[in-house]
């Protein structure tokens, strides 16, 4: 992939009016270019400034006019977020304003950046790899406190710096492999087989480690899905309410009133979920409530955790649609209205090995109960993020399986004597898959793709 030569530009804040707005331009003509719309009253030009300096001054029109009171941030190559010089144009925060200044640095020899075009210029100009590129967005779009600080740790290198390592450990040993092959006459270091075995083993220890954080690191990301499920007026509505600590559920004493599901994003004290309140589970003739109980079933059997949700004043067991929505599930129990009830009891049709948690939605009573017991569920008790590099999205975690799967190969064929060169397709293999992680094997219309999905300005 080469290095862009050209210069591009956008609105790096969101749009929309407030305090300020920023304009960034990056690229080897954003000096000169900023030069072409911005007046100091001490004429000192932005191209002979010092780098990271600020300097205060005008955006005119061509004729000399002001457009704007401003601020330049003066970045100079390398040491910038995309390793180009850059121009950033602190301005009033005002659509029209905002647009005009863009229009005057187009016009002055800037192109449009493209949605991500920022990070992916400092990826192809070796500031960050891909998996730092993607805590960027990730960082922007947390939203909990685990996401925000797993997000920081990968854009910290950590998991950068540990697939390096284990693609240079691959890196050495098919270099090994082919010297033997190609230059058995020449005096290189031996390849035996209990060394390629002994290196596998390591590798398949280091990345089956690595491996086993992508259902947390995607969980923090992406947050957990969660259906409260129940039958009607058990309390799901007010649960969630207490949870996102605002009511943005409707709650009424008439059983029904949740005829549809409703999905929301909180950080749960830490713990990202993806909260779905559903319908009251019963059988009914009403054909609406028919969609909104179906409804709600669906949202269990795709849910990563359901909490199921009984009536402390009046248990009722669960259907039998409610158990075929629960199979193989991750589920936990709670037993609502604890402030109503004087003396509680275990509902008979609960077995003493399913674990209750008693609760009040109208109180809070409970919930830090619920909180702890989702840790130890899902995160093993508290989750420390910045004991170990963390596997963050799909993607990633699609790759590291190959990468995994080509050293069970390569491993199996140690064992029955492949030859050396057909061993080398397996590593080949493994190198290639890590390389996509950090995206030094990624094909560039693939990148393109990834950085689409990016904001304009980042």
């Amino acid at each position: 992939m080469d290095i862009s030569t050209t210069t591009i530009a956008a609105l790096a804040t969101a749009p929309g009016t407030g305090g300020i707005g920023i304009i960034r331009v990056s690229g080897p003509e954003a000096c000169q270019i900023g030069d072409k719309v911005f007046r100091s009253p001490s004429g000192k030009r932005l191209e002979n400034g010092r780098s990271h300096t600020i300097h205060y001054g005008h955006i005119v029109y061509p004729n000399g006019d002001v457009l704007d009171q401003v601020l330049v941030m003066l970045m100079k190559a390398p040491h910038t977020y995309t390793g180009e010089d850059t121009v950033e144009i602190q301005c009033h925060g005002g659509p029209f304003v905002e647009r005009k200044i863009l229009e005057l640095v187009v016009s002055a020899g800037a192109e449009p950046a493209d949605r991500g075009e920022f990070s992916k210029q400092a990826f192809l100009n070796g500031k960050m790899d891909l998996s730092q590129a993607e805590a960027v967005m990730d960082l922007i779009s947390s939203t909990s406190e685990m996401s925000r600080k797993a997000s920081i740790e990968q854009l910290s290198g950590r998991l950068a710096r540990l697939i390096e390592k284990e693609s240079s450990r691959l890196l050495d040993m098919t270099t090994l492999i082919e010297a033997n092959i190609d230059y058995p006459e020449y005096d290189i270091e031996e390849v035996t087989r209990e060394k390629l075995l002994s290196e596998t083993e390591d590798l398949l220890e280091a990345l089956s480690k690595l491996y086993r954080t992508s259902d947390s690191g995607i969980r923090i990301q992406e947050g957990l899905r969660t259906a409260i499920i129940g039958s009607p007026n058990v309390g799901k509505s007010s649960l969630m309410n207490r949870i996102l600590g605002q009511d943005r559920a409707i709650v009424t004493q008439i059983a029904g009133t949740t005829r549809d599901t409703l999905e929301e994003s909180v950080d749960f004290e830490g713990i990202p979920l993806r909260l779905i309140d559903t319908a009251g589970i019963h059988d009914t003739e009403d054909m609406v409530e028919k969609i909104g109980v179906e409804r709600a079933l669906e949202a269990a059997r795709k849910a990563d955790l359901v909490l199921w949700m009984i009536d402390g004043i009046d248990p009722k067991p669960l259907s039998e649609d409610m158990k075929e929505a629960l199979e193989e599930k991750q589920y936990i129990i709670l037993i609502n209205k604890e402030d109503l009830v004087e003396e509680p009891e275990r509902p008979s049709f609960l077995s003493d090995q399913e674990e209750i948690i008693w609760i009040s939605a109208k109180t809070g009573s409970g919930v830090e109960k619920l909180k702890e017991k989702i840790q130890e569920m899902f995160f093993g008790g508290r989750i420390a993020i910045d004991s170990q590099p963390m596997i963050t999205n799909v993607r990633q975690k699609d790759a590291l399986r190959r990468a995994i799967e080509a050293l069970v190969s390569a491993r199996k064929g140690i064992e029955e004597g492949y030859p050396e060169d057909i061993l080398m397709i397996d590593y080949t293999n493994a190198y290639d898959a890590l390389g996509e992680i950090s995206g030094h094997s990624l094909k560039e219309d693939v990148i393109d793709e990834i950085f689409k999905r990016f904001c304009l300005g980042k």
